[in-house]
């Protein structure tokens, strides 16, 4: 460590655009942990975040893989150890701690220990989308868990299963012992049967909520909306039982069904403060105990091999590739895969 000083990110230049940069190292604080990181992964959030927060000086990325080079004076060793395999996310894109980067600082409570079997490249898609799937099944839904499962099955619509939040979400509601209703374009169906779906519908086709409805004898009451966007909220409301239900977005709206609640859940907000950008949201302690809960559970889950990972399309450039990969993403071309970037594969090009 002592005789690298500076390190290559990827910086927010203040007008919705970012470049390739050294800067320096970062110090961890005392209760915090400094991670060399190995492989980061994109995800809609970076280059939504720095179109809408137009501040320059601002590291990229939230989900990263990578190894403890360094402890804060505050960590007991019994916590975490230098050397010690981690994933999970940062708050990229809104301050100078971002993903996209060859070294970030992080909360030791919020990362999860990696096998040894497992490739970082693979490990960085988990963070946002997996404690998206959290929040959305146990903070908000408060339903089960995969260490501790239902032994009555209820019904539960996981909108867009291919998406990687999709993904994980049916996997976490499969393994919490829930019958996983789901969409996807017809190309993908049996990818998310695979995940734990029961059932899984074309969202594009117009008679899939009634579809839904009927496959659920008229009682469906949760949903998770991975899209939150265009048809979605009517889609979704309308799989719905006539009494209504509970409905988790991603992106806030309100549902113009009767007795349907919608509910927005945000991965910022584990951190328990409050929250500015990409919206406004006042910081809950209870959010951040209920991280670390769930940071606990990946790992075990980790270490049983109870998760199945998604499919990534890895660019040959590393952090050189970020303007290609933010390019591939907006103009549509992702589907049921997770961009990455492996930090090593960036050329010394400055």
């Amino acid at each position: 460590m002592e005789e690298q000083k500076i390190m290559r990110c990827i910086v927010t230049t203040g007008d919705g655009k970012f470049e390739l940069r050294r800067l320096p190292i970062p110090s961890p604080g005392p209760n915090e942990i400094l991670v060399k990181v190995e492989a980061c992964a994109q995800n809609h959030t970076d280059w939504k975040s720095i179109t809408l927060f137009k501040r320059p000086g601002n590291i990229m990325g939230s989900d990263f893989a990578g190894t403890v080079v360094a402890l804060g004076s505050a960590i007991p060793s019994e916590l975490r150890k230098v050397g010690q395999r981690v994933a999970g996310a940062v708050r990229g894109n809104i301050n100078p701690n971002g993903a996209f980067a060859e070294f970030l600082v992080a909360d030791p409570a919020l990362v999860f220990t990696l096998p040894p079997d497992v490739p970082f490249e693979i490990a960085a898609q988990l963070g946002v989308s997996c404690y998206a799937a959290c929040q959305a099944l146990y903070q908000t839904l408060d339903l089960p868990t995969p260490l501790q499962p239902a032994t009555t099955p209820e019904d539960i619509l996981i909108w867009s299963g291919s998406s990687s939040m999709g993904q994980y979400t049916v996997q976490f509601a499969k393994l919490s012992g829930l019958r996983v209703i789901s969409t996807a374009s017809p190309r993908n169906f049996e990818l998310v049967r695979s995940l734990g779906a029961e059932e899984v519908l074309d969202y594009a086709d117009s008679k899939t909520p009634k579809k839904i409805f009927s496959a659920t004898a008229g009682k469906l009451r949760l949903a998770v909306d991975c899209i939150s966007d265009g048809m979605t909220p009517v889609q979704v409301s309308g799989s719905l039982s006539k009494a209504g239900g509970t409905v988790v977005t991603v992106l806030p709206y309100e549902s113009k069904k009767k007795g349907v609640k919608t509910e927005l859940i945000l991965v910022y907000s584990m951190w328990g403060e409050d929250v500015e950008h990409p919206i406004q949201l006042k910081g809950n302690p209870q959010h951040y105990e209920n991280a670390t809960m769930y940071n606990s559970m990946i790992s075990e889950m980790l270490a049983k091999n109870m998760l199945k990972f998604g499919a990534i399309k890895v660019f040959p450039n590393g952090l050189a590739s970020v303007q290609d990969g933010m390019e591939y993403m907006m103009s549509g071309k992702i589907h049921a895969e997770k961009i990455i970037y492996k930090i090593s594969d960036t050329p010394d090009v400055f």
